[in-house]
Order: C-alpha cells, then sequence, then structure tokens
C-alpha cells in the first residue's frame, strides 16, 4: 500500500512495494538518505530517497519460512537481521536466542542480549566467538565454571560517551531466586552496575541522547522507562540515576477509580490552598533538572474560572486535581483508609463480610468548595467528615459514632432491648438525648442467639493520629450489624457547614448527625419518614424476616441506586428487542404506581439537599429544612430547629422535626434546587473557611460569635420571603414547584422508554438550566424555571456500571466520566466553548533547528554530491562480508537500475534540489513573519483604542477625583 514514509514543509515522499506483501519494520539510515524496509514475505529493500521517485538499490531474500521480526543495521557496509526465535545472521556466524541488539556507534562491535540472562559482544572482524561475554545479576562460580542461568535480558541499548565509558543499559536479567522482587532496569557503567526497582512491569525503555545520528557519539542524558501504569525518566548525569517529577497525572489509576465529582467555578483561592499542602506530600529525591521532553506546544487556555475534579478510588485514596488547563496536575491526595486498624489475616477481619475486597473504597464524595468542608461515604456503610487545616495536628481519640439503622418495630422475638424512640408526627421535634450513639467501639460482638450484633465492619484507630496539614478528621460514623443483619451500604450523602449537620441514608432510612456536638439528631426508618402520610400503608417488619429483601436489594460495590437502574435499562433492552423473552432478575420496576408491600418496602434514600426555604404551605418566612428524596418518587421535608450561633451552637441541642410535606414524582428522586423569583439559583447556606487550629484574637473571637451563616442569592431578602420555586428531578420527569403554596407550575416529562441516570441543575451564560444524562444515551438540557427543552444530543449509551457511578455535569456547560479505567473523558455542550476548541489544542510536533550531522563517511555525497558510482560489492560483496551461503539470501535487482540512480543523482541535479528546498524553507520563514507582523498591528490598534478610551473617561476629571 501507499504509505507516508515522513513529512516536513513542501516535502512528501512515497514508497511504493510492488510485491504487497506488508511492511513489518522500517529503518532509516538518516545520514545517506536512505531507508532499509523488511516485508513479511522474507524480503529486505535498500531504497534512495534523495531522488523525487524513491526507487528501489538493492534487495536481499531470505529464503527461509519464517518472517523477518526485527532487523538493525551497521553503520557501514553491512546489515543485521534477527529472526524470532532463531539464530542472529550478520553474514559472519551464529550464537544462541537472542532478545535484542545495539550497536557501537562506530560499527565495529554489537551487543545482544540472550534467553539466559547473558550479554555478548561481538566484533565485526571476528565473527566466529563473541569478544566478550557477560552475565550482569549471574552469580560467578569459584570453580571457573559458567555463572547459573538468569531470567533473559528483554533488551539492550550500547550508548556512547566522549569522555568516559559507555552506557548499557539493559530491562530483565534478574536472576531465578529473586522470587517476589519487583521489575528492575539495570544501567552498566564502566566498573559500576546500578540496579533500579520499578513500580510496576517494564512495557519498554528508550535512552534520550545529545545527538540524533546513530553514527556519532550518543552522550546519553536520560532514559525514558514505560512502565504498565507510570513512565519514569531516570536522570543519567547524577550520581544516584534520580528520577524526574513527572508534572503528568500518570497515576489517576493508580488505583480504579469509584467515584468522582466535577466543579467549576470554584473559589479563586482553593486552589492555591490545596496546591500548597499538597506540595508537602511529594517524596523528595527527585532530579533538579527539569522535565527533559520539551516537544509540542500547549493551547491557549480560554475559560477564566477555575475547575476542580475530584476522584474517589478503590483503596479509599482521594485525589484532588487541577482541571482549568487543558491537562489534569494532582493538587493533593487524601487517605481516608489511615484512621481505620489494617487487617493482617482473614481471621482479623470477620466484620467486613459487606464486601469481598477493597473495603475503604469510596462511594460517595460530598464537598462544600466555600467552606472546604469535605464528606465521604465509604462501602462498608461508613462516614467520615474532615476539616481543611493549613497546621498539622495529633488527634490523641479519634471521634466515632456508632448508629443503628435498622429498627425491629413490632418485633416480639427482638433480642435487642435498646429503646426505641417513638414515631415522630409532624410539628413534633426528635429529641436527640432520646438516641444514645456509641462513641466507642462496643465490645459486643453477639446476641444473645449467637448472631452478630452492634459490630462495625471496620475497627478505628484507637492510637494517636498525626494528621498533616489538609484534610483532617472530624468524625467517623459508622453503620453496625443489628441481630445478625450486616449494614446495608449507603445511597446518598449531605454536609452543611453552616448547620454543622450531616445526613445519609441507604435502603433502610435515613440519620443526621450533629458533627459540632458529636451526636445522632434522627435515626429513622425509610417508613417512619411518613408518619401517618404513608400511602402504602406499610408496617416496619423485623430484619430477620426481611433479611433476604434487604440484602437482595442492596447490591455490595454498589449504590443502591445505580444497581436499580442497570436492572430497569437490561429489562426495557429485553422487552424491546422480544415481547416472549422475560428475565426474572431483571423484571422489577421501580415505578411509584406500584403497590406490592415487598418492593415498597425496599424505599431507599436516593437524594438529600439541605436548604433554606419555604417548609409548609402556612409559612410565611423560609427556615432551614432537609428535603429528601426516595426511590419510590417521594419528596419528604424535615425542619430544623438550630440554635443561637457562636458558643450557645455547641451547648444547646438541635430539634429535628418531620412538617408533614410529601410531594410526589414518577421514578427516584436524583436532584432537588431552588430559585428565586428572579428564576436564580439559591445556593444552600455555608460557613466561610477558617483556620481551627491556630488561637484567635479577641476581636475575630467576637465576629465569629456574630457570624452568621451565609446564604448568597442575587436577589433580595424581601423577594425571598415572597416566593420561591423547589426544582425535583427524577429519573423520569422534572418538576417546577411554587414555594409556599406546593402548586406545580411546570412539569416536564424527560424520558418514556429509558430513565435518568444523572440529572443537574448548572449554571450556564448566566443562566440557570437542567442538564440530564439518559440511560439510551441522551445528553438533555432544559430552562429553568419553565422546563423548555433547549438540547436533546445522543452522545453515548451505558454500555458499563463505569459510566453510570462517574458521570457528572458541572457548571459553564461542562461534563466528565469515566471512558475507561485508566481515562477521563471531559465533555461540553456549550457553544461559546466548541468555538474556541481549536485554540485550546495544542501542537504535538513543533519544527526545530536540525544539528549538525558528522562526518558521513563512507556514504558521503552518495546520492546528493557529484556522479559517483555505488559500488555493491563493497557493500554486500564478499570482500568485505564473506562469503555467504546459497540457501541464505538471492540478490534481486532493483526496478531503477544503478544507471538510473547515477543519473538521477547527478551534481546538477542535487543542486537544484537544494535550491528549492531552500526557496521553500524562505518562503514559510516569510509567510509566519508576515502573520506576526499583522498579530502585532492588530495588537498596537486595540492598545490605541483601549488608551483613547481612558483619555475620554478621565478627561475632565480633577486630580481628587481618582
Amino acid at each position: 500500500p501507499l504509505t507516508p514514509l515522513f513529512g516536513r514543509p513542501g516535502v512528501e515522499c512515497y514508497c511504493q512495494h510492488d510485491s504487497g506483501a506488508a511492511v513489518i519494520q522500517l529503518q532509516f539510515l538518516i545520514n545517506e538518505g536512505a531507508l532499509v524496509s523488511a516485508l513479511a514475505d522474507d524480503t529486505l529493500h535498500l531504497w534512495n530517497l534523495r531522488q523525487k521517485r524513491p526507487a528501489i538499490l538493492h534487495s536481499l531474500k531470505f529464503n527461509r519460512e519464517r518472517p523477518i521480526h526485527n532487523f538493525c543495521r551497521l553503520l557501514g557496509p553491512k546489515v543485521l537481521v534477527r529472526r524470532s526465535k532463531d539464530k542472529m545472521v550478520l553474514r559472519y556466524s551464529t550464537y544462541n536466542a537472542i532478545h535484542s541488539v545495539a550497536w557501537h556507534h562506530e560499527g565495529k562491535q554489537f551487543i545482544c542480549s540472550h534467553s539466559d540472562g547473558t550479554l555478548t559482544i561481538w566484533n565485526v572482524k571476528s565473527p566466529t566467538k563473541p569478544f566478550q561475554t557477560i552475565t550482569p545479576h549471574g552469580k560467578q562460580l569459584k570453580d571457573g565454571k559458567k555463572p547459573e542461568p538468569c531470567k533473559p535480558i528483554l533488551k539492550v541499548e550500547y550508548k556512547t560517551t566522549r569522555a568516559g565509558e559507555p552506557f548499557i543499559i539493559l530491562s530483565g536479567g534478574l536472576s531465578y531466586d529473586t522470587v517476589g522482587r519487583r521489575p528492575c532496569l539495570t544501567v552498566m557503567h564502566g566498573k559500576s552496575t546500578a540496579v533500579l526497582e520499578m513500580d510496576y512491569s517494564i512495557v519498554d525503555f528508550l535512552t534520550l541522547c545529545e545527538t540524533p545520528y546513530p553514527n556519532d557519539f550518543q552522550e546519553p542524558y536520560a532514559v525514558v522507562v514505560l512502565l504498565e501504569k507510570d513512565l519514569v525518566l531516570i536522570d543519567l548525569a547524577q550520581n544516584g540515576y534520580p528520577i524526574f517529577e513527572n508534572p503528568y497525572p500518570l497515576t489517576i489509576h493508580e488505583s480504579p477509580v469509584t467515584c468522582c465529582e466535577y466543579f467549576a467555578d470554584c473559589p479563586v483561592d482553593l486552589i492555591p490552598a490545596l496546591y500548597s499542602v499538597g506540595a508537602r506530600q511529594k517524596r523528595q529525591g527527585y532530579s533538579k533538572k527539569e522535565w527533559p521532553i520539551s516537544g509540542g506546544n500547549w493551547g491557549l487556555i480560554t475559560q477564566s474560572y477555575p475547575e476542580i475534579i475530584i476522584t474517589g478510588h478503590a483503596d479509599g485514596s482521594i485525589k484532588f486535581w487541577d482541571a482549568s488547563a487543558i491537562t489534569l496536575q494532582v493538587l493533593y491526595k487524601l487517605k481516608t483508609a489511615k484512621v481505620f486498624e489494617k487487617s493482617r489475616n482473614k481471621d482479623d477481619r470477620p466484620n467486613t463480610d459487606i464486601v469481598d475486597e477493597d473495603p475503604y473504597a469510596i462511594q460517595i464524595i460530598s464537598w462544600c468548595p466555600e467552606s472546604r468542608m469535605l464528606c465521604i461515604a465509604g462501602v462498608s456503610a461508613h462516614v467520615i467528615i474532615y476539616r481543611f487545616s493549613k497546621q498539622e495536628v495529633t488527634t490523641e481519640v479519634i471521634p466515632m459514632l456508632e448508629v443503628r439503622l435498622l429498627y425491629e418495630i413490632n418485633d416480639v422475638e427482638s433480642p435487642d432491648a435498646e429503646q426505641v424512640p417513638p414515631l415522630p408526627t409532624p410539628g413534633t421535634g426528635s429529641n436527640p438525648q432520646s438516641i444514645v450513639p456509641q462513641s466507642h467501639p462496643s465490645t459486643s460482638s453477639s446476641s444473645s442467639d449467637g448472631l452478630r450484633d452492634n459490630v462495625p465492619c471496620l475497627k478505628v484507630k484507637n492510637s494517636p493520629l498525626k494528621q498533616s496539614p489538609g484534610y483532617q478528621i472530624e468524625l467517623v460514623i459508622q453503620l453496625v450489624w443489628v441481630s445478625g443483619e450486616p449494614p446495608q451500604q449507603i445511597t446518598s450523602l449531605a454536609v452543611n457547614s453552616a448547620y454543622g449537620l450531616v445526613v445519609f441514608g441507604n435502603c433502610n432510612g435515613i440519620a443526621m448527625v450533629d458533627y459540632l456536638q458529636k451526636t445522632v439528631l434522627l435515626n429513622l426508618g425509610t417508613i417512619e419518614l411518613y408518619g401517618s402520610n404513608d400511602p402504602y400503608r406499610r408496617e416496619p417488619r423485623s430484619p430477620r424476616k426481611t433479611r433476604m429483601l434487604t440484602v437482595a436489594s442492596c447490591m455490595c460495590g454498589l449504590s443502591n441506586l445505580y444497581s436499580e437502574s442497570v436492572k430497569k435499562l437490561r429489562t426495557s433492552y429485553l422487552s424491546k428487542s422480544s415481547h416472549d423473552v422475560k428475565d426474572n432478575s431483571f423484571s422489577r420496576s421501580r415505578s411509584s404506581s406500584v403497590t406490592s408491600i415487598d418492593k415498597e418496602s425496599r424505599e431507599a434514600i436516593s437524594a438529600l439537599h439541605f436548604c433554606e426555604t419555604f417548609t409548609r404551605k402556612t409559612d410565611t418566612s423560609p427556615s432551614p429544612c432537609l428535603w429528601v428524596g426516595t426511590t419510590l418518587g417521594t419528596v419528604l421535608v424535615i425542619v430544623l430547629n438550630l440554635p443561637p450561633g457562636g458558643e450557645q451552637r455547641l451547648l444547646q441541642p438541635v430539634i429535628v422535626s418531620p412538617s408533614g410535606t410529601i410531594l410526589r414524582l414518577k421514578g427516584a428522586i436524583l436532584r432537588m434546587a431552588f430559585l428565586d423569583t428572579t428564576g436564580s439559583l439559591v445556593p444552600p447556606a455555608h460557613e466561610p473557611w477558617r483556620e481551627l487550629n491556630v488561637p484567635e484574637d479577641k476581636d475575630e473571637k467576637d465576629k465569629s460569635k456574630k457570624r452568621r451563616p451565609v446564604s448568597v442569592s442575587p436577589s433580595s431578602s424581601q423577594e425571598i420571603s415572597e416566593n420561591q420555586y423547589a426544582v425535583i428531578c427524577s429519573e423520569k420527569q422534572a418538576k417546577v414547584i411554587s414555594l409556599p403554596s406546593q402548586n406545580c407550575i411546570y412539569k416536564q416529562n424527560i424520558t418514556e422508554t429509558s430513565f435518568v441516570l444523572r440529572g443537574d441543575i448548572v449554571s450556564l451564560s448566566n443562566s440557570i438550566c437542567l442538564a440530564c444524562f439518559c440511560a439510551n444515551g441522551h445528553i438533555m438540557t432544559f430552562s429553568l424555571p419553565s422546563l423548555r427543552p433547549l438540547l436533546d444530543v445522543y452522545y453515548l449509551p451505558l454500555t458499563n456500571m463505569r459510566i453510570a457511578r462517574t458521570f457528572c455535569f458541572t457548571n459553564n456547560g461542562q461534563a466528565l466520566y469515566l471512558v475507561s479505567p485508566t481515562e477521563i473523558q471531559r465533555l461540553t455542550y456549550s457553544q461559546e466553548t466548541c468555538e474556541n476548541l481549536q485554540e485550546m489544542l495544542g501542537e504535538l510536533f513543533t519544527p526545530v533547528e536540525t544539528p549538525e550531522a558528522p562526518n558521513r563517511g563512507f556514504f558521503k555525497g552518495l546520492f546528493g554530491g557529484g556522479a559517483q558510482s555505488l559500488d555493491r560489492e563493497e557493500l554486500f560483496g564478499e570482500s568485505a562480508s564473506g562469503k555467504a551461503s546459497r540457501s541464505l539470501a538471492q540478490h534481486i535487482p532493483g526496478p531503477g537500475g544503478i544507471e538510473g540512480v547515477k543519473g538521477a543523482a547527478s551534481g546538477v541535479v542535487g543542486e537544484l534540489a537544494r535550491a528549492r528546498l531552500a526557496l521553500d524553507e524562505r518562503g514559510q520563514k516569510l509567510g509566519e513573519l508576515e502573520e506576526k507582523t499583522a498579530a502585532m498591528l492588530y495588537s498596537a490598534d486595540s492598545f490605541s483604542k483601549h488608551a483613547h478610551e481612558m483619555m475620554l473617561k478621565y478627561k475632565d476629571k480633577k486630580w481628587y477625583q481618582f
């Protein structure tokens, strides 16, 4: 096939193989303007590239059955060919099996790596036996015997220097007795041998040299090592061979990503704060030099707002990434698993049956950028609250609460003697003192009948914990086993810094915790949230009677919301393809009209939202509250009665009571938000961040007492008291409800045949809209509050759970998801960003000055100088190479012939070609100069306009008016 070989301004060269065999490898002869190509039919071609139409000078046909897998060239009159699992042929001699070959720059020696862990150095003039045999990692025996065989040396490179010994760099070759040792790269320089261990398996490596010409002293300065999950650069110029600090985010899949969140238009001081604490986490010992790979150019950054991506991982780690630029930059890494005792064997972890592996995996992330409060939920039914601090602290005792989120109401056989709080009714508060939290690890591990009871899945450390600057533990909350029933995984989570509250729920119920006072405020089953207003008239059951029911409803490793969505997706697709085919495991519907008690009893908490709004129809002013959404499409409102701020906040309890307000939608509730009368988003109240680990001045202390939570809205407080709009998005539809009247003023059925996986209320182009991603692959946006369709584009179908877990929208028309276990895909549905996309893209290749070539030796003036005959006998003849076997290769004359090559490579033609190339390059430089001149002219004109406007603005003003 017609294949382009290389490109430069104004020049393109093509080589056409008539045989039709596939080209399996190419090797350039840079100095001579030639190319060697190996074909799958065992043919080797030597091409002349200095002609306008390239021609084959010589061909070698190897009469062997196996194809050519690799070949090297000798910078002189020899060509070296190596075959897979075969012996090496250099027109000289043979040796045992080889893995790679490297040449000395003079072409007088070459080195081979073998499968027995040895290196052999050969002289071209003595092909009968190797000049030297080296076993880098073999044990030298005293009795003169050969060293013990080692593992194969997969690759070797041979690089020379002008002032010292050559570098021999190889991968593999370790002795077989080094079981469990990590992969190594060996650097041999003179008498020293350095073994560099790698974190992952070595895929390939490449030595960076000062010159691109292989027939000159290479002067190596770095080694690029490609690992399975990383890219490492080693500095060869410094003692100890330190590595370069990698400026690229190659560790995003260091542990599998389990969830992610995307935040755009964050506070401007947030990224510097995260970077300052993250810089202290970087290990020492890096090379003092800059990253040596400098090719390409970055694109222009068009957005002026900061963007942050947070990823949760299977090992319990959380990473903060700066996504403001074209590439990701890691800012800070938090390890949540260090708060727990690590189990050394299976006997030490009898309570982690809830998950088979990765008990610390992050499942949900809730983050308040303004207050910098962070809350995470893990797969072992644990919640950790973090507070940001720039000071290092030592926590003597880690604060912890244990919560029983599975009730045994109306069950006379219940072995649990713990008091259950009475069922709250609208208007009555839930006394926080009636629910006694476990503030220390429970010593009770089984109930009276031998069932595991009152035991968390993970054990919190009881020793002092040193916490570095960054996110530090505020409180650890764990759900415990109840009468042999394991805690179900958390499906929703929310934290509010202004109220000092965190709330979470699962398929059993909801729990609210005051993390300032370290107390449990609310602990109710999902059915109990309805009180007497339950439309299904359900009664709580014993967990032993419903054990199989509740365990089946919450799949380990995934949230209940997403697992049910995938079931529904598969059901709908199966029903479309065949009406007769039914899958019992995927046949359950999540419609709100289902009346089966067995199905309704699995109602889970799917959405939580703190806000300051109207809780009842009779309210005349907004008040703090919590809106709760369930998987059956129900929205319930819980009223929060907060004490005054300052010291009173830490002494007086927070009163929590259901309001009696119930709203219903079709499908599970996904997202809730609130708008004011102008249609602007009303964000949740938040407490501005301040450093708590530094003693406050008296003035600052007085200010903090008077400080009130911040609730920012573009409209005035009077307008807020007049009216608000609640925006609720479910799997099937969206509604806009007027408050406090609770009338539905707008309604939109998003999808009938599919369901919404993710819905977010985001800002775009100075307005607010609802963005939805459906399981059928459509991205849809709706205006607010009118819910008019703005966009409906088919983008990506739900092919695996990774997309469902990680897809999220953010402000300014941005979204992202994990397209594979190792790649984050960012996308935009903003027209403004699309128009600037080409400017944001970088350039991979940039023109550079070609370094001066060394003396060309034998091929000097061969193709571009005077009319000089090519001595084929000197290149491939028997006088220099020895007599070859007739069964090895036969000569095939090229179609161009030697005479044609002479005429094409005459002196006049060569000079004309060089002159034409020089003219092309000069014209290109003149064009670039003209573009730069035009850009400077435009810049000067713009500056002149701005200066004139400034002069007119301040022309008539006095000096004291500035």
